[in-house]
């Protein structure tokens, strides 16, 4: 009997055992688990978050432009002959009625001298038929002569003075034409290239122009805005004409070529009645002081137009992220955990921050850094970042 027992026995030992040692591991996982550096399960981190509030806020758009000056005079002669003196450099700043060329032309000389010459012969004629008009008319009055004679000598002397008339004119268009030797400057500005030097023969049907002439005391910037842009102005602007609705656009930027700002603020003053149909856009000009010449005719810029929104929904550019081109932010919820919410955006250049149409109202909280690690309804530690420093610190 006691064999059997001892038999029996020697099983549920071992089983005994058997579930002793699972629960000791299990224990021991568990004490693992709990150690520093073991795997934690459902960690919640902490994630900076921004209470949205409305702003006043300036938008900028920016259009590459053209710059002309505000005269672009071509210098052509209008007489033949050879360039016989250069009064000025290319690039050199000149005021009007200054010396630029001089061409001798020795024919028109000739012409003037002539023209005198034509001019003492004609009133030497208008006597002559002065004197006898004078001498036919008393014998007229005493019926001694026809009253034909005297109507005769009348005739001839219009005739004479209408000659002198004539010569008077020949002088002074041989005289015009001798002035065309000289060229002046027609406007105060800066002399362009010079293509033709001393004893080079021109003539009015050269091909091009002995220089260039720009004034550029002003400046006009031009650059083109597309359909969608002109609607949008028309729609947003007051005004019953374009003139009315440009002069409500505020004062506009230049951005030079090297990145730095034209320092004279400029107007856009008119834009094109007609839509180009073959780019689909609207030329517009837009003008600038320019003291000192600094801008030259010819240039290239940027023209930077502002447009301030009251009560602007700001996020950060940071603080979203875009999937197939539409634009997202992680919402907070009173939960704890983040709603991913597609947004609606203005265009601006400021590169910092958007301005959202839709999809985002003032008072919500969003995922201020680090949106792309996180997923449609994690659980996050939210830490409230103060807005207005985060603004700040975008606006500069």
């Amino acid at each position: 009997m006691s064999k059997r027992v001892q038999f029996i026995s020697v099983p549920v030992l071992s089983l005994l055992l058997f579930f002793a040692s699972c629960g000791d591991k299990g224990e021991q996982k568990g004490a693992a688990a709990g150690k520093p550096g073991g795997p934690q399960a459902n960690v919640v981190k902490d994630y900076p978050v921004i209470t949205i509030v409305p702003k006043t806020t300036t938008l900028f758009t920016d259009f590459p432009a053209t710059v002309q000056g505000q005269q672009n005079i071509e210098i052509r002669p209008k007489i033949d002959g050879y360039i016989q003196t250069i009064y000025v450099d290319e690039g050199a700043t000149v005021r009007k009625g200054q010396m630029l060329f001089q061409i001798s032309a020795p024919q028109y000389e000739q012409e003037v001298r002539t023209a005198q010459a034509n001019i003492k012969i004609a009133q030497a004629e208008v006597n002559a038929a002065e004197m006898q008009v004078n001498k036919v008319r008393p014998l007229v009055e005493k019926d001694i002569i026809s009253k034909y004679e005297l109507q005769s000598a009348q005739y001839t002397l219009q005739a004479r003075q209408a000659a002198l008339a004539q010569a008077r004119a020949t002088l002074a268009n041989a005289r015009t034409n001798l002035g065309y030797t000289s060229i002046t400057s027609p406007v105060n500005g800066v002399v362009g290239t010079i293509p033709y030097k001393i004893g080079s023969l021109v003539s009015s049907n050269t091909a091009q122009p002995l220089t260039t002439v720009s004034n550029i005391g002003n400046i006009y910037a031009y650059f083109s805005i597309n359909e969608k842009q002109a609607l949008d102005f028309s729609r947003n602007t007051k005004g019953a004409t374009t003139q009315q609705r440009l002069a409500t656009v505020p004062p506009v930027s230049l951005i030079l070529s090297t990145g730095a700002e034209f320092p004279q603020k400029g107007r856009v003053e008119t834009a094109s009645g007609l839509i180009n149909t073959e780019t689909g856009s609207l030329s517009v000009r837009a003008t600038f002081a320019n003291p000192g010449n600094i801008v030259r005719s010819g240039s290239s810029g940027v023209v930077r137009i502002p447009r301030t929104v009251d009560s602007a929904v700001l996020v950060p550019q940071k603080a979203t992220y875009e999937v197939q081109g539409k634009k997202f932010v992680y919402i907070v919820e009173s939960t704890g955990t983040v709603r991913s919410a597609e947004i609606r955006v203005m265009e601006n250049g400021n590169g910092q921050y958007f301005v959202v149409q839709e999809g985002l109202r003032p008072g919500e909280k969003i995922v201020l850094e680090g949106v792309a690690a996180l997923k449609e309804g994690a659980a996050i530690k939210p830490r409230e970042v103060n807005t207005d420093s985060v603004y700040q610190a975008m606006m500069q």
